[in-house]
């Protein structure tokens, strides 16, 4: 149940989360979920696994889709994040991945999965594995947490003239917008609550070349990347980091926080 801002403060309502998306190995397809615990880095678990160039360091060591197209079409899944997230777990370390791949076959995090992922370049590559208490953002490339609007989707699609799938976008959270929600740009630099969890909206998402492909086909159509760079200036969705830890579900409502 969403909770409502503290009584005097001033605060706009902006809409509801309307999707909760988690990837928990990084540029492979994700789980969307009903509710998810919101940590310091993210949510619980995103972006907890990643495949690296060891050869490169920070952000250009990760090895994504842009590289390697075939990852989108291997699912993902945190076998236990149930228990985990309701704090019913051991709290050292996150739950097995399992992944299924292309042609349904359940794989494990291990040296099978590598092989598999390393036919598809020549570049070596290694797995990563991360902590929870690892004190970075895990396997992200900036701010903690991944925010689009329906509204901005739909418009994006008018724009394009396709039919458009907004997990082209891996947003961690989608959210209906208001009729009436102040623009988007406005909400940088300011706090957002959302159930439990308070956020602050860093920075618009500047998008690359991963937004061209269909995440079931692995198809490539770079018309969308120039639509992005010419109609919104390659800006479709919202980075924030957390400011405070807590729970997140579906259809909780979303406020912007005056800085009272």
């Amino acid at each position: 149940m969403t909770k409502k801002p503290a009584v005097g403060q001033v605060n706009t309502r902006l809409g509801a989360i309307k999707e909760i998306h988690r990837y928990p190995i990084k540029s492979f397809g994700g789980e969307q979920l009903a509710s998810s615990k919101i940590e310091t880095y993210g949510l619980y678990g995103d972006r907890s696994h990643a495949f690296i160039d060891e050869t490169k360091e920070g952000w250009d060591s990760f090895i994504t889709a842009r590289e390697i197209p075939a990852m989108l079409a291997y699912k993902v899944q945190l076998q236990d994040h149930a228990d985990f997230e309701k704090g019913t777990a051991a709290a050292s370390g996150f739950p097995e991945v399992t992944v299924t791949s292309p042609d349904n076959r359940e794989l494990a995090w291990n040296g099978q999965l590598l092989a598999e992922i390393q036919t598809h370049t020549r570049t070596a590559i290694s797995m990563r594995r991360y902590a929870p208490e690892t004190p970075d953002l895990l396997g992200m490339d900036a701010s903690s947490v991944l925010i689009v609007t329906d509204a901005l989707l739909s418009k994006l699609e008018a724009l394009w003239g396709k039919p458009l799938d907004a997990r082209r976008f891996r947003a961690n959270l989608i959210v209906a917008l208001a009729g009436d929600a102040p623009d988007e740009e406005s909400w940088i630099g300011k706090r957002l609550q959302l159930g439990s969890a308070e956020l602050r909206v860093d920075e618009f998402c500047e998008r690359c070349s991963m937004i061209a492909l269909d995440p079931d086909t692995q198809e490539r159509d770079m018309s969308l990347l120039k639509t992005v760079n010419q109609e919104l200036k390659l800006h479709v969705g919202l980075y924030a980091s957390v400011t405070k830890a807590g729970l997140v579900q579906v259809g909780d409502e979303l406020f912007l926080l005056s800085d009272d």
